[in-house]
């Protein structure tokens, strides 16, 4: 099997996709079984810092680091289980040192299989604003639809001041229950939680719209990746 190199950002996202990967293999592989592993984080507050400053060069050269750290020990190609930085892969991906699975063309590749045409986006104001959905969903041939401007803003400070520090509330959940419920009066069949830890705060049943984890979309795509080779 190939080994498996995370590029960690957020704790949240990152342990999340790390168990995926540990438990879903043990469901394919047998028991206590999946591919070797290995996970690498920068400091999260340089990403922060970068990522409102809407440095993308920043933001790639944090990768970068990462990578050459995990090609050094032993990772076969490499995933980020965080959304937003995908806005620098361009800058990133000619210069690995490994190859990448990307999150929304994984994302996209899952909404194609099941027939998906129009997807609300969910994720940091970046994320949402920016081109990483805009761009590769419109190559896969499906529509795209993301909360206005203002719920927008507040989504962004909800990721930050609760979601990635494991703060997971009620009333947060309410919260995001009425925007997935605005997205699907808005024609769409299906919300990508772009963001890696709202999967941690929302489950299928509280969801109107059948969700695409993207973080354990990103997770099992690198698991078979690994065992088939």
């Amino acid at each position: 099997m190939l080994h498996i190199g995370v590029v960690a950002c957020s704790a949240e996202g990152a342990a999340l996709c790390y168990r995926t990967i540990c438990v879903e293999g043990a469901e394919l592989l047998g028991a206590y079984n999946h591919p070797e592993v290995s996970m690498h984080g920068q400091n999260f507050a340089d990403y922060v810092k970068c990522i409102d400053a809407k440095d993308w060069a920043g933001v790639a050269e944090l990768m970068l680091s990462s990578a050459e750290k995990l090609a050094k020990a032993g990772a076969d190609f490499l995933i980020a289980p965080v959304n937003t930085v995908h806005q620098a892969f361009d800058l990133v991906a000619h210069r690995s040192p490994r190859p990448w699975l990307h999150i929304a063309v994984e994302v996209a590749n899952e909404a194609n299989r099941q027939g998906y045409k129009r997807l609300g986006v969910l994720g940091t104001r970046s994320l949402m604003d920016g081109p990483v959905y805009r761009e590769t969903l419109k190559a896969a041939g499906i529509e795209h639809r993301v909360p206005g401007a203002e719920q927008r803003e507040r989504i962004h400070r909800i990721i930050f001041d609760e979601l990635v520090q494991g703060n997971f509330q009620p009333r947060t959940q309410a919260y995001f229950t009425e925007l997935i419920r605005s997205l699907k009066d808005e024609g769409c069949d299906a919300v990508v939680l772009g963001c890696t830890e709202i999967p941690l705060l929302l489950t299928q049943e509280r969801s109107p719209l059948p969700m695409l984890d993207s973080t354990r979309i990103l997770a099992r795509a690198a698991l078979h990746k690994a065992v088939e080779g």
